[in-house]
């Protein structure tokens, strides 16, 4: 008995695309300063309210003096080294899947935002970061006349 086996153009292309761009990115990485020596790239959330913008960052057995952010020109950028340390001298790894080294993320965020109130902490190996929208670009409603 056959079985049909769909062909789908559209998934089959973006997963070529994806390839493409991954090899291109390995001869010709794009970005500057901080970025081009990124090694990993940590898990992110980020959510959307009425009044601000949230940054939830996986960065396990980082801590928070090993961690930069900043926000210039409508984009927020962080930042960190997560060193290899190797406990035992004598220890010879069978299997190592936790990436070590510098890693960059940046966002550019769609809205002004009210930059001298962003704040940050960090708890359980995430970093939170919660960003003000300004008052001009909360949504708000229009009595009609």
């Amino acid at each position: 008995m056959n079985s049909l086996i769909r062909f789908s153009p559209p998934t089959e292309m973006r997963s070529l695309q994806r390839e493409i761009d991954r090899m291109f990115d390995s001869f010709f990485p794009q970005g500057n300063g901080d970025q081009d020596q990124a090694v990993w790239t940590p898990r992110v959330d980020l959510a959307e309210s009425e009044d601000m913008y949230l940054v939830h960052l996986d960065v396990p057995g980082m801590k928070k003096d090993e961690l930069t952010i900043s926000y210039q020109d409508g984009t927020l950028s962080i930042s960190g080294e997560r060193k290899f340390e190797e406990k035992e001298e004598k220890a010879n790894f069978v299997r190592v899947e936790r990436r070590f080294g510098h890693f960059y993320r940046s966002f550019e965020l769609p809205k002004a935002v009210v930059s001298d109130k962003i704040d940050a902490s960090y708890e359980d190996g995430v970093l939170s970061i919660r960003v003000p929208k300004a008052e001009e670009s909360k949504p708000r409603s229009i009595k009609i006349k």
